[in-house]
């Protein structure tokens, strides 16, 4: 990893480069995934059966597409039962985590007639992707499906990409039956995202779309947003590990390499007040790689984005975190509860040595679906809100908007809007009239 001296020449050139992994950089790819939301528009079903063989190599067509029960009870078979079992306590920890996140109806009623309030519903149908590809997420499945489930989301449509064999990974399966999602279907890609805005004969359109993807699936969501809801446009995995001269160069060495392993694109990046702990985390760096499973995949991270910055104060640290808006932040200082009362800016932040980034990933109960490539400055981590919707109440009676018609109406008028002064103004016409008399 490469270690700069934090300063102004260095925090600009290490932005530019971050900006480089958004989705938003790759428009040689936004063609193909125009052509392919065009061709699943147009020809439905053949189309997703198409791109299936072209893209992932199976045979799949309206009879085999979704995943049928059997296919589920032959997953809970090979499953191994100890997996199982952790797979079920993660589960219970993001149900109770996002139990606290509900939101109810609320209605406020005044003496005078006024009734002011908020309905609270949550969504009919809703669409989760789930990747596939490089590696397995059967945490994915939870993360995406039991807040939807939390929420009181009528019907959860889950799509994945098939293996060759037209078969989805039973840990997949396991985990979307764990979850409650209601029904699985074998596609991925932008024309999984294409089936889910539009809808086929097999696929039902749905309200909204959640779920990361690679850049293909990012770019599809960002295109058909507007025709269904999504979440965000989701980018490389990142994390920042904001540490002192008290971190633990191993443990910090180890949860930098944890997210430079998912991809070529993949950020890690440790900011440091300490010299010392910023030479001892590259050596250990080095040492982790060489023993790692996917040590080519990390080199390439690191080479291209990873970076040790030491910043003179901690202060300093602190406002180049903020501006770069981790998707992941563990703060490893002898204060940490301290340090993070000054963040403003991270998807999820992790505090103290025994707070690994993957206690997240998997386990605790949090969402590990968050905003990337600076988007933790205005985007939050997906959760049971994402998949309600709200509607204003208003009920007056006419003692209430008696006393507030002419204003009502003279605001109308301001705005030369006399259609609307009159839908106001005919409610007491017969008074005015009266008054006149």
């Amino acid at each position: 990893m490469r270690i700069q001296r934090l300063n102004e020449h260095t925090r600009k050139n290490l932005l530019e480069d971050l900006l480089k992994r958004s989705p938003n950089q790759y428009p040689q790819y936004e063609e193909r995934v125009a052509a392919i939301l065009a061709d699943v528009r147009e020809r439905r079903d053949q189309a997703v059966f198409d791109l299936t063989k072209k893209f992932d190599g199976a045979d799949i067509c309206a009879e085999n597409i979704e995943v049928s029960e059997e296919e589920i009870q032959e997953a809970y078979a090979s499953a191994d039962p100890s997996l199982l079992e952790i797979l079920r306590k993660a589960k219970e920890n993001i149900r109770v985590y996002h139990e606290k996140q509900k939101r109810y109806s609320w209605f406020d009623s005044k003496p005078d007639g006024t009734l002011l309030g908020q309905k609270v519903t949550a969504l009919s149908r809703v669409g989760v992707y789930v990747p596939g590809g490089k590696a397995v997420y059967p945490s994915s499945v939870l993360m995406n499906v039991i807040p939807a489930k939390v929420a009181g989301v009528d019907e959860i449509i889950m799509v994945t990409p098939p293996g060759k064999d037209g078969k989805v990974n039973p840990n997949t399966l396991v985990a979307a039956k764990e979850a409650g999602a209601d029904r699985i279907y074998k596609v991925g890609g932008a024309q999984a995202i294409a089936a889910l805005a539009y809808g086929t004969e097999s696929i039902p359109k749905v309200d909204k779309i959640v779920g990361p993807g690679n850049i293909y699936v990012a770019l599809a969501k960002k295109a058909v947003y507007g025709h269904v809801s999504i979440d965000s446009i989701a980018g490389p995995s990142e994390i920042l590990v904001l540490a002192d001269e008290t971190a633990n160069p191993r443990y910090v060495a180890a949860d930098l390499l944890s997210q430079a392993e998912h991809d070529e694109l993949a950020s890690a990046i440790l900011v440091t007040t300490s010299e010392e702990l910023s030479q001892r985390v590259s050596e250990q760096v080095e040492a982790f790689t060489a023993e790692l499973s996917r040590a080519d995949i990390i080199k390439k991270s690191l080479e291209n984005y990873g970076y040790i910055l030491i910043a003179d104060t901690m202060e300093d640290a602190i406002d180049v975190a903020n501006e770069i808006a981790s998707e992941h932040l563990e703060i490893v200082t002898k204060n940490p509860f301290d340090v993070m009362m000054k963040i403003r800016n991270a998807g999820a932040i992790f505090l103290g040595e025994y707070s690994s980034e993957p206690l997240g990933d998997y386990f605790a109960g949090p969402n590990h679906i968050l905003p990337t490539n600076g988007t933790a400055k205005f985007f939050s981590p997906l959760g049971v809100e994402d998949f309600l919707k709200k509607s204003s109440i208003i009920a007056y009676s006419r003692e209430a908007l008696e006393g507030i018609h002419t204003d009502i109406e003279r605001f109308a008028e301001a705005e030369r809007l006399t259609a609307h002064a009159n839908s106001i103004k005919v409610r007491f016409e017969s008074k005015e009239q009266g008054d006149e008399a």
